[in-house]
């Protein structure tokens, strides 16, 4: 579930569809959660489609940390990539604002966190973009996430957090063992699918 002040906003045929904020959105902020509606497609459901809609669901989905492919039911799906991204998920399972959204901004991610099995190449054009992006970016770069998410998620207990009530209780108590002692944080490597093909 994305936060409700967005929407939806095409952008241009080579992009397509991206998310913008339609009022402030505080750092801190949990901005998607993955909620009870989300379609779970499992590895081998996948297999059983066949290339069209493996195709569709590749373009829509993510993998979580155990190799489910997750589809939005809501418009979370058309968030884009950046490799300078205003969001970014969490080793608990949510996205989170890395500094305020101003009203009008696109709100966009970091793929890499998704499991990526094949390379994608990028239309971010921000500077230091990576171009590409691909199974390795994981372990490459998760040190460094974790450094943007500890710097950003003590703020998480200071604003305001519509989509709090839709986080799943064991989630909320990890946050709040986190909040009782920081030293409790629980890196976003959780979310790496360590499976048998080769993503290790």
């Amino acid at each position: 579930m994305i936060h409700p002040n967005t929407r939806l906003e095409f952008i241009s045929d080579t992009i397509g569809y991206g998310v913008f904020a339609t009022a402030d959105i505080p750092e801190g902020t949990i901005v998607y959660v993955k909620d009870s509606l989300e379609l779970i497609i499992s590895p081998t459901e996948y297999l059983g489609h066949g290339p069209e809609m493996r195709e569709v669901v590749d373009k829509y989905s993510y993998i979580d940390e155990h190799g489910n492919r997750i589809v939005s039911w809501d418009f979370a799906k058309y968030v884009n990539h950046c490799c300078d991204c205003n969001t970014i998920s969490t080793g608990y399972g949510f996205e989170m604002a890395l500094r305020t959204i101003r009203a009008g901004e696109q709100i966009t991610d970091e793929y890499g966190i998704f499991n990526l099995d094949i390379e994608m190449q990028l239309e971010c054009n921000k500077p230091g973009c990576r171009k590409r992006i691909g199974p390795g970016d994981f372990d490459r770069h998760y040190r460094e996430w974790d450094r943007k998410i500890r710097a950003s998620i003590p703020r998480l207990f200071e604003v305001e957090q519509p989509l709090m009530p839709f986080l799943a209780p064991d989630t909320r108590t990890e946050l709040d063992a986190y909040h009782q002692d920081p030293e409790r944080y629980k890196s976003v490597y959780a979310l790496k699918f360590h499976g048998p093909e080769g993503r290790d």
